[in-house]
């Protein structure tokens, strides 16, 4: 192996986890990658994690979720209902009325988001620390750093 280089974290032997790297093949037609596509891009956790406060309004989710576009969070939205992780209720009323909430299914992956940012929080200050020293090394190499 060489230098710098690490082992595949895909299979660990002894952590109870029974998963093989091809789960996160990045062909097309690898439906554990697309759903991962799917919940892991940054307008699907916004707006899973607004919709776990409560059912909203379209206008409402838009308001919220800064610099999204009214087509993409159309996108997004339905992608989500498609996906089974967020229901849309009209309401016969004039003008008419939409809501989105989560359903059950999109609670669960809330849970799981939620476990990602409190890993994250407790630890940004370890990866800053790592940041800073990577490109502290790829500087005094000469290398030029990586865009943010």
């Amino acid at each position: 192996m060489e230098e710098g280089t690490s082992k595949s974290h895909s299979h660990r032997e002894g952590t109870g986890r029974d998963y093989e790297a091809c789960q996160w093949d990045t062909r097309s037609d690898c439906e554990v990658r697309q759903i991962l596509d799917r919940v892991a891009d940054k307008w699907s956790l916004l707006v899973i994690a607004l919709l776990d406060e409560r059912s909203l309004r379209f206008t409402e989710l838009r308001r919220k979720v800064d610099g999204i576009s009214q087509r993409m969070l159309t996108v997004t939205l339905r992608q989500l209902e498609r996906d089974g992780l967020v229901e849309r209720t009209v309401h016969a009323v004039v003008p008419p009325r939409v809501d989105y909430a989560l359903t059950p299914l999109g609670m669960t992956l809330h849970d799981t988001i939620q476990a990602l940012v409190t890993w994250t929080e407790e630890n940004q200050g370890r990866i800053a620390a790592a940041r800073a020293a990577y490109d502290t090394r790829r500087m005094r190499e000469g290398e030029s750093l990586p865009s943010p």
